[in-house]
């Protein structure tokens, strides 16, 4: 039975957030509330996530659980390993978990998720959605505890309806900010490969972010990622310049996700 102290600390729990990698070479965030701790998606190796990691102090043995976006190597080429060494149950939707498999390999447990249901880890509520990619089943992510939510949606073909249902409301959002359409068309990609990026089922563009953002404003947002920057079709100073000004002077922290090397702590 919960006491009523351990109720009142539960309340006092808060969200740190943190994208450890963002890219098409490999992609992680942790989020944590203190006692349960995940891992959303492991895409690089284990041994470069748990040193990036440990730049901010963050033990992987305290890790809770990986959740997986869909099955793309960016997303869980460390999954395997994580959930071996460290006895990591692994939630991904049945789909996600049949195309996944030749890569993660043996799990240490495999929990099915469903897009559109609710799950528990520890105090932490998880909501995945479905999202518009050229995967089997991808998902995006809200993450919510004691009234403040979290939302993740890294690779969006278009940002449908559903997606900005589920990440209205949110406090802090990693959000897709792939390319800048003049330097994805002029850039070195053969065409079949420029048209999947910028297609329905691809990746967004600065000004599709821009666009999404503009929709999801309001007074509790204060930080918002930009996340999955192509290093060949983007630059991070290109993507703050379209995407800043649907911020409207809010008092709001738009900062870029990095591919080779972890972003700041977020406490909300």
């Amino acid at each position: 039975m919960e006491t009523k102290t351990d109720s009142q600390t539960q309340k006092q729990k808060r969200l740190r957030v943190c994208v450890l990698a963002s890219g098409s070479k490999g992609n992680a965030i942790y989020v944590s509330d203190g006692t349960a701790s995940i891992l959303i998606d492991a895409g690089l190796s284990g041994i470069e996530i748990e040193r990036r990691m440990g730049a901010h102090h963050l033990c992987p043995e305290s890790l809770t659980a990986i959740l997986v976006s869909h099955e793309h190597a960016d997303h869980v080429r460390g999954v395997g390993v994580l959930s071996r060494r460290y006895g990591l149950p692994v939630y991904m939707t049945k789909r996600t978990l049949a195309a996944a498999e030749p890569q993660v390999r043996k799990l240490h447990m495999a929990c099915s998720m469903e897009c559109g249901a609710p799950f528990k880890v520890g105090a932490l509520t998880i909501h995945p959605f479905s999202t518009s990619h050229d995967a089997d089943d991808p998902a995006g992510f809200t993450v919510g505890l004691n009234g403040t939510k979290i939302g993740i949606a890294t690779d969006l073909g278009i940002a449908t309806a559903m997606v900005k249902t589920h990440l209205s409301g949110c406090s802090l959002l990693v959000l897709e900010s792939n390319h800048d359409p003049e330097m994805l068309m002029n850039g070195p990609y053969p065409w079949h490969l420029k048209q999947r990026i910028k297609g329905r089922k691809g990746h967004l563009s600065n000004f599709d972010t821009r666009d999404l953002l503009g929709s999801l404003l309001h007074d509790g947002l204060s930080h918002v990622v930009l996340a999955h920057l192509s290093e060949e079709n983007n630059t991070p100073e290109k993507a703050l310049a379209a995407v800043g000004p649907s911020l409207k002077d809010r008092n709001v922290q738009l900062v870029p996700a990095l591919q080779s090397r972890c972003g700041d702590l977020i406490r909300l």
